[in-house]
């Protein structure tokens, strides 16, 4: 850590620690947050909801390469915003793919239906936020799926998405194309 960014988490920590009466400062640390195993996909929650009255959520995904994504869905309740902080992810909308590469941002409003993957031979690392943040549980959920040591099924995926309005988009391919 260089002296700036401790001088910038001991601020943040200080404001937090030394104001009352206002909301507190949440600060996440590159190795703090949950992390929960999804098969080839490592996600690290930086907030759950607790500190924004639940309004949104935020994780980073690293995902392995050529890490297949979920299987074409439409969220009912929130929307899911993607930025590529490093390397290429496929993301399908419909019948169409869209290779973006870190810089990129993508924003999907309820109903749109999408899905992701990554199809190179490298990692990629995702920032997701969800607001509201319902499906930070849904990951939770399916992260204990994979705890005991076996991929969850299609049946068993579509279950847990349908607790957090969700449902596959079964009018088109149901997973992102390499």
């Amino acid at each position: 850590m260089t002296d700036q960014e401790a001088r910038t988490s001991e601020t943040a920590t200080a404001t937090a620690m030394t104001t009352t009466g206002d909301p507190a400062v949440s600060v996440v640390g590159p190795g703090d947050g949950e992390v929960i195993l999804l098969g080839s996909t490592r996600m690290r929650v930086l907030e759950d909801g607790r500190n924004t009255g639940h309004r949104l959520g935020v994780a980073e995904s690293v995902l392995a390469p050529h890490t297949p994504g979920p299987p074409q869905h439409r969220h009912a309740e929130h929307d899911e915003g993607f930025y590529v902080v490093s390397g290429t992810v496929r993301f399908t909308v419909g019948d169409t793919d869209h290779d973006a590469t870190a810089g990129t941002f993508v924003l999907v409003p309820p109903g749109a239906p999408h899905t992701f993957a990554n199809v190179t031979g490298e990692p990629a690392v995702l920032l997701s936020t969800f607001t509201p943040d319902l499906y930070v549980r849904y990951f939770r959920d399916l992260g204990d799926q994979y705890a005991d040591g076996r991929a969850p099924t299609p049946q068993d995926s579509v279950r847990t998405m349908r607790r957090y309005a969700t449902e596959p988009a079964t009018d088109f391919a149901g997973r992102a194309r390499s």
